[in-house]
C-alpha cells in the first residue's frame, strides 16, 4: 500500500519557502530529488543539500551521487558531502521537519511498500537543531561530478564481479562475516580511492574495491588523511588488540587463534596474517623483528 503522507509534509513545506531551503539526508534518490527541486518556488535561489555518498551505499541502490548532475541543471542548488552524517532534516527559511525520513522513494511515501516514517515540525532555532547545521558547516565538503561519476564507476565495477558477496550498507546492517584486509598491495588502495586504477587487472581490483568498501572512508581525502583513516580502522581489528594494548604481536599467534577461530584454514590463516602485516608496514609506523617469534613492534626500530 502506497502512503505518500511523509512526501506531503515535505512537499508542503518547501512550498512555503521564500529565501532558503535546506536538505539534509544521508540518502537520496535522484527522482525524489528532482521533486524536491520541483516543489521549490522559482523565486528561491538559495538551496543547500548536504548527503553522504559511499560505494556501499551506491551498490546497494539507496543514494544516487547524480543528485549533484541534477543540481547543477537547476542552477540554484549546491550539493555537500557529511560522511558521518545520519540527520535528517528539511528546512525553508525558519520552518523545519526533523524526524527519520531519507529523500527515497519508499521513505517519502512515493512507492509501493513505504517505510514507516516519522518527521516533526519545529523551529530551525531550535538549540538542537542548531548545533547539527554548526557541525555540518565544519565538517562537510562540495560534491563534485568527477568524484561523483568515479564513485558509480566503482560501484558498477562491483556489481559486474560475480564473486562480490552482497555489500551491507555501513551503520545500517549487521554484517554478516568480519573483514580482514585482501589486496596484499595496499599502495593501490590510495590509486583506486582516487579514480585511478587503468592499469590493475580485473581480479585484483575487485578486491581492492572490496576492502574501500569494508573500509568505508570518506571520499575526497588527501592522502595523508586516507593513511590515518585506515590506520584507525586496521587498529579496531582484533588480531591487532595486542599491538595497540602490549606494542606487540606475534604474527604466528595471531594466526593460530584465526584458525581456533574457524574463521580461516591454516593456509588462509598465514596469508591473512601476512597481509595484515603488509599494511601495517605501509599504513603504520612499525617495524618486523624475523627472529624468535615473528614479531611485528610499534613504532621505528631502534638502531
Amino acid at each position: 500500500m502506497r502512503d505518500d503522507h511523509v512526501w506531503q509534509q515535505i512537499q508542503q513545506l518547501l512550498h512555503t519557502a521564500h529565501q532558503r531551503v535546506v536538505l539534509i539526508t544521508p540518502f537520496i534518490k535522484k527522482g525524489v530529488f528532482q521533486a524536491a527541486l520541483d516543489a521549490i518556488p522559482d523565486n528561491v535561489t538559495d538551496i543547500n543539500c548536504v548527503t553522504r555518498w559511499s560505494v556501499a551505499e551506491i551498490v546497494a541502490g539507496v543514494s544516487d551521487p547524480e543528485i549533484v548532475d541534477l543540481a547543477i541543471a537547476d542552477g540554484r542548488a549546491q550539493v555537500r558531502l557529511c560522511h558521518n552524517l545520519h540527520a535528517k532534516l528539511y528546512a525553508a527559511d525558519t520552518r523545519c521537519l526533523v524526524g527519520s525520513a531519507n529523500l527515497t522513494g519508499r521513505a517519502t511515501g512515493l512507492v509501493l511498500e513505504p517505510n514507516l516514517e516519522v518527521l516533526v515540525e519545529t523551529e530551525t532555532t531550535h538549540p538542537e537543531v542548531q548545533r547539527v547545521l554548526d557541525a555540518i558547516d565544519h565538517s562537510s565538503v562540495p560534491a563534485t561530478l568527477d568524484l561523483a561519476r568515479q564513485l558509480r564507476e566503482q560501484a558498477e565495477l562491483i556489481q559486474s564481479d560475480e564473486e562480490t558477496p552482497r555489500i551491507m550498507i555501513p551503520g545500517q546492517q549487521t554484517r554478516s562475516a568480519r573483514w580482514l584486509p585482501e589486496t596484499r598491495r595496499p599502495e593501490r588502495l590510495y590509486r583506486v580511492y582516487c579514480g585511478r586504477h587503468r592499469n590493475i587487472g580485473r581480479d585484483v581490483l575487485a578486491g581492492v574495491l572490496r576492502d574501500l568498501a569494508e573500509l568505508d572512508i570518506a571520499p575526497g581525502l588527501p592522502e595523508e588523511e586516507f593513511a590515518a583513516a585506515v590506520r584507525v580502522r586496521l587498529h579496531e581489528l582484533p588480531e591487532l588488540r595486542k599491538l595497540s594494548d602490549a606494542g606487540r604481536l606475534n604474527l604466528e599467534e595471531a594466526r593460530e587463534e584465526l584458525v581456533a577461530s574457524g574463521a580461516r584454514t591454516l593456509e588462509q590463516a598465514q596469508r591473512a596474517v601476512e597481509t595484515i602485516a603488509e599494511w601495517l608496514r605501509y599504513f603504520d609506523e612499525v617495524h618486523f623483528v624475523p627472529t624468535g617469534p615473528w614479531e611485528i613492534r610499534q613504532g621505528k626500530r631502534i638502531v
